[in-house]
């Protein structure tokens, strides 16, 4: 049987203090006396508290460390914004004295509902979720009382019923700036690509992309965009398909991310046309593919090892203080027009 986890309860209760004075002491926040602070971090080793347990009585920090697990379906390759995330995120939670174990999610535990074989719960401190868009499985991690954040999320996610912080880069308001330069540079026919389903970042940037035509009163043609499922990522010529059953093509297509954009540019030229001559095209996430492509192209930043540090951050507030509200946080994203839609700034 796994041995119970000391919690800050625990500290308090040995000393005969409130929780959150203990809370307080082991976060280095609020003013208390020095003595009251000595007393309950010394208590939080002798009990072997989280990243205290790895520390003699003098305060020092020895070799071993706690443990963060990274779970996620589909591992980040270098174009993904996902490796500068984790690089930020493992710098992080080391200089805490935690160490990052990576755990991968195959089909037959997503399926079966199954945590993977080296997943060890007792040894586990933390979780962080990336490229985790399944609702049933993240409900089997944030079920399992250990304190997890979610970097992006299944789009049918209800926030006020998830046990889990989430923290996304901006998408909307982005796609949408994007979205009205291009009606404002006289571009009235445009088509999304990117099933809006997929996860919670693509379902923001569908919703800007849609607020930018209802605010210029241009109606959405359904027929122009690929919306319905994701097997761009799965079945090869599947794009080209979807392209064969429109009748018209629009003169803009904005693709959910700069995977798609590369995607749809390579099929657009296999039909003998022009990119942005006879479509203008545009993504997200401003990975490595966006200037090697040609044209390069307009697509939005993301400020991935940013990300990764304040992933880190929320998660070790909230290993720290597992009882705070639970955190829907958003950073800040970039437009960078280059380009694949010419004459917008």
């Amino acid at each position: 049987m796994a041995k119970e986890k000391v919690t800050i309860q625990d500290i308090a209760d040995a000393l005969g203090i409130s929780r959150n004075t203990a809370s307080k002491a082991l976060n280095g926040s609020g003013s208390l006396p020095e003595e009251t602070r000595n007393k309950v971090i010394k208590k939080a080793i002798e009990l072997k508290y989280k990243q205290f347990a790895f520390m003699d009585n003098d305060g020092i920090l020895s070799k071993s460390s706690g443990n963060i697990a990274l779970l996620t379906q589909n591992l980040p390759n270098t174009s993904h914004f996902g490796s500068g995330l984790i690089s930020g995120l493992e710098r992080r939670i080391s200089a805490e004295g935690y160490n990052l174990s990576i755990h991968i999610i195959r089909d037959i535990e997503r399926k079966t509902q199954s945590l993977p074989n080296n997943f060890d719960r007792a040894n586990v401190d933390g979780i962080i979720c990336i490229e985790l868009f399944d609702l049933e499985y993240s409900e089997l991690i944030t079920g399992l009382g250990i304190p997890t954040i979610f970097i992006d999320c299944s789009a049918h996610v209800c926030y006020p019923e998830f046990h889990a912080d989430v923290l996304l880069m901006e998408n909307e308001h982005s796609t949408y700036q994007v979205t009205r330069k291009l009606i404002e540079g006289g571009y009235t026919t445009l088509g999304f690509v990117g099933d809006y389903n997929h996860c919670r970042s693509f379902h923001e940037r569908w919703t800007g992309f849609n607020r930018a035509l209802n605010e210029a009163d241009i109606r959405l043609d359904r027929s122009q965009c690929i919306v319905d499922d994701d097997r761009l990522f799965s079945t090869p010529g599947w794009i080209d398909e979807q392209l064969n059953s429109m009748e018209a093509l629009p003169s803009v297509f904005v693709c959910a991310n700069d995977y798609i954009a590369v995607s749809l540019v390579k099929n657009l030229r296999n039909r003998n046309l022009s990119i942005p001559q006879d479509v203008v095209i545009c993504g997200f996430d401003n990975g490595p593919e966006s200037v090697i492509v040609e044209p390069h192209l307009t697509t939005v930043h993301i400020y991935s090892n940013e990300m990764g540090i304040k992933a880190a951050e929320m998660l070790l507030s909230r290993i720290h203080d597992p009882s705070q509200p639970y955190q829907v946080s958003h950073i800040y994203t970039k437009p960078i027009f280059r380009e694949s839609t010419p004459n917008i700034e």
